[in-house]
């Protein structure tokens, strides 16, 4: 009996102490449960696995990288390789007309297949690498034809992306900056318009190995709306495609990004043709200002003539040294003419007028040299001129001889009154056609000014009309 109570005890005491280490356990995990809620994860009835601490199989190891020569292209042997591209034009930086290039910055993207990289998946789920992988396997050897500098990105890391397809698929995608030369025709700047033209080509690989295209035609270009540029007008980017020989390699599938600037004509209104124009202004005022100011002329003409020279050299320096005419040359030089021509203006008349003053001195000291004495009866020696004007001294003694009270003189004297009349009327036509003569030369000095003020004016609106119906 004893043995049997002591039994019964020792197991409802086991019993008690296993039912308190439950009751322990459950409030245990409920108050986990609690927690883990506070701190937002769900409540399920399910275990949460924590993936980082579980085994994966290395990407080498699924891609089988290890198991193949990926020095080769796909299909090596076979046929070309088609290789799709699409351009997403993030910015266009600048435009140089003194190197004549562009600079562009792109998100460049190629796709084909290659099924040496073909996995296994269930959920048909494509993987992305990035740039550690592209070292490892084969990519498209894609450049830019005619480019100067080019760079990938590389801030934070190397902006590449790889993402590969279960069935083989691959995208490669890249950040790239790239300047390339543009021939541009300035023959009508500032009125211009320029295509410049970005190519991409294979390297190494013919069309017999790889197959360059536009992935989805026209679509494979894709530009920011908010592309702008100070000097141009973005009018259009397009694509196209052709094949590319060379004598030594044969021929390449070439890709062309093909965009059309057109300039911005304000600037060089402001900067070139408004300064321009208003000196040939400037220049003819100096048609209303006296012929005899010769400080005020001269020192007018020569600034207009040196601030057009400095406007030229201006517009030449951020140009480049080409061989031919350009629109705004024509329009400055013709400006310079002008300008200068009313310097030369001023010295034709300055000239004449020099010319018309000298002979007026000579023919006034040939007069006075030619002065004739007369006595005429009178009882002291008067001066009588060539042109007939007689001095008061003359004129008073002679106002009392007339014809009825004057004695009677000597039979030589009417003689020779008569003479001396006679080469006082010769000296007298004489000197009326000098006057005449420098009359006619002092109107031609004036009528140069005069006309000057109308022929300018009408002549540079007349070649203003010309230019801009031409070039705009």
């Amino acid at each position: 009996m004893p043995y049997y109570i002591k039994f019964l005890f020792l197991l409802f005491c086991l019993i008690h102490i296993g039912e308190c280490r439950k009751h322990k356990s459950r409030k245990r995990r409920w108050s986990g449960a609690v927690e883990s809620h506070k701190h937002g994860a769900p409540l399920t009835g399910k275990k949460i696995v924590d993936n980082t601490k579980s085994r994966k199989v290395k990407t080498d190891h699924l891609l089988r990288v290890d198991d193949h020569d990926f020095t080769m292209r796909p299909a090596f042997a076979g046929p070309a390789v088609p290789v799709g591209v699409d351009v997403q034009v993030e910015s266009l930086d600048s435009i140089s007309e003194v190197d004549m290039d562009f600079t562009m910055t792109l998100y460049l993207r190629h796709y084909w297949k290659d099924e040496r990289l073909s996995f296994p998946s269930t959920t048909n789920k494509s993987m992305t690498f990035d740039g550690r992988l592209v070292k490892k396997i084969w990519v498209p050897d894609v450049f830019f034809v005619h480019s100067k500098r080019s760079f990938i990105h590389d801030t934070t890391t190397e902006n590449i992306m790889l993402r590969v397809y279960p069935d083989g698929h691959v995208l490669y995608s890249l950040r790239v900056t790239v300047t390339a030369a543009c021939n541009m025709d300035f023959s009508r700047f500032p009125l211009d318009s320029q295509t410049c033209t970005l190519e991409l080509e294979s390297y190494a690989y013919t069309d017999e190995d790889l197959m360059l295209y536009w992935k989805s035609g026209d679509e494979s270009l894709s530009t920011d709306d908010r592309i702008s540029l100070s000097q141009f007008l973005i009018q259009k980017f397009h694509t196209t495609s052709r094949l590319a020989f060379y004598s030594s390699t044969g021929w390449y599938n070439r890709l062309y990004i093909n965009f059309t600037l057109r300039r911005h004509i304000f600037f060089f209104l402001l900067q070139t043709y408004f300064p321009a124009t208003l000196m040939v202004m400037l220049s003819w005022v100096s048609f209303w200002i006296d012929r005899r100011a010769v400080p005020a002329r001269v020192s007018l003409g020569i600034t207009t003539v040196l601030t057009m020279s400095t406007i030229i050299t201006g517009v030449n320096a951020s140009m480049p040294r080409v061989s031919y005419i350009k629109a705004v040359d024509i329009y400055l030089w013709v400006s310079f003419v002008f300008v200068f021509l009313s310097v030369l203006e001023y010295a034709a008349v300055n000239y004449l007028t020099t010319v018309r003053d000298g002979k007026d001195r000579k023919l006034r000291e040939k007069a006075r040299e030619q002065s004739l004495p007369c006595t005429c009866g009178m009882s002291h020696a008067g001066t009588m001129l060539v042109d007939g004007t007689y001095s008061e001294a003359d004129t008073n003694s002679l106002a009392g001889y007339t014809r009825a009270s004057a004695p009677e003189d000597p039979p030589e004297k009417p003689e020779r009154m008569v003479v001396h009349l006679t080469l006082d009327n010769e000296s007298t036509g004489t000197k009326k056609k000098a006057r005449f003569r420098s009359f006619s030369l002092m109107q031609n000095t004036h009528a140069i000014d005069t006309y000057s003020r109308m022929i300018f004016p009408g002549s540079y609106i007349i070649f203003n009309l010309i230019y801009w119906s031409v070039y705009c």
